[in-house]
């Protein structure tokens, strides 16, 4: 007697594209900057008794819904609840100052806010990558940018943010050769996006940036530790 068959035929799952499909609904389709100094709260693996508060940039809407807070972590705008690294930092929740209140979501204001603002400005698809919104910097970042291994980094003030219809969220630098006038505002020529010229963009807030370019040997010693050995740090002054 053979061996049965099932009638049923086997299903094959194609994991990437399904991974694919996750990533696309957790892009980001709209920004809003944070304006009443509302906090991102995260721990440290190294001092799991404390919690430390970071201001939140601004809030993003992503397109299944969900609106998340960001903040200028490692080398992205990054969403808060995916900061998960004990050792860098674990995410618990939003936290506003003035009333110490903890919370996990976003604030409903917040959340109304992008919404509408997503159907009013709601932009045709296209298969070319267009420029959506723009954000101006509000908290005084800086990022550390490097072009090639033997090249020394560069620390640059950060002027503004851009979002774009594929979801990414790139922040604006200057070219100092095209500086026309001050204040630099989001929309002069003389800035680009960070990527687009530099193969490595790190931030950093303002309080660190600036320890960076005093010197501080504490805060030099740890970003040795972070950045590829060999590589000079150019810390013109502001």
């Amino acid at each position: 007697m053979g061996t049965p068959q099932s009638s049923r035929s086997a299903r094959v799952i194609d994991l990437e594209a399904m991974r694919q499909r996750q990533l696309a609904r957790r892009r980001l389709v709209r920004l809003s900057p944070e304006l009443d100094n509302l906090e991102m709260v995260y721990r440290l693996a190294s001092d799991a008794d404390t919690l430390y508060g970071m201001p939140l940039l601004a809030w993003g809407l992503q397109e299944d819904g969900e609106v998340v807070g960001l903040v200028p972590w490692m080398e992205a705008l990054t969403p808060c609840h995916r900061l998960d690294d004990v050792e860098h930092g674990h995410f618990i929740g939003y936290r506003d100052p003035e009333t110490e209140e903890l919370f996990e979501q976003a604030p409903e204001h917040k959340v109304l806010e992008l919404e509408h603002a997503a159907a009013y400005f709601d932009y045709e698809e296209t298969d070319e990558t267009t420029l959506i919104q723009q954000l101006p910097e509000t908290q005084g970042t800086h990022a550390l940018c490097m072009d090639e291994n033997d090249a020394p980094w560069k620390l640059k003030q950060v002027y503004g943010w851009r979002l774009y219809s594929n979801g990414s969220v790139e922040a604006l630098l200057a070219d100092e050769r095209f500086i026309e006038s001050t204040p630099i505002l989001p929309g002069d020529p003389c800035l680009y996006p960070g990527h687009s010229r530099h193969r490595v963009v790190y931030f950093f807030q303002r309080q660190i940036a600036n320890r960076i370019r005093h010197e501080d040997p504490g805060t030099l010693e740890a970003l040795a530790l972070m950045v590829m050995p060999g590589n000079d740090i150019d810390t013109p002054s502001d």
